[in-house]
């Protein structure tokens, strides 16, 4: 399902237009996103029936180039992890 598609059933299923399904997805991604970027390492933003999204520290470490194989310092960063919902997996089940 596309992000076109995911409109498509929001504004049947609530009788909004097309314009305000959008809006309304893009304020609820934009909101979930800015919740991520205030987070701390370790804290995690739920969202029911959907899902937790976590964001993880991830140390510095020594890499290597998959060209040449010299060996490459890879920075600390941080990173998001999900785990869907009960009901989500459950969906993905059936």
């Amino acid at each position: 399902m596309s992000k076109t598609d995911l409109i498509d059933h929001v504004a049947e299923t609530t009788g909004l237009s097309k314009k305000q399904a959008s809006e309304a997805f893009d304020a609820a991604m934009d909101a979930i996103e800015q919740s991520i970027a205030d987070s701390r390492p370790g804290e995690s933003v739920r969202v029911p029936g959907l899902g937790t999204f976590t964001v993880r520290q991830r140390a510095a470490r020594m890499g290597r180039n998959p060209q040449t194989g010299a060996a490459i310092q890879i920075p600390a960063s941080r990173s998001v992890g999900f785990k869907a919902a009960k009901s989500l997996k459950e969906a993905a089940a059936r």
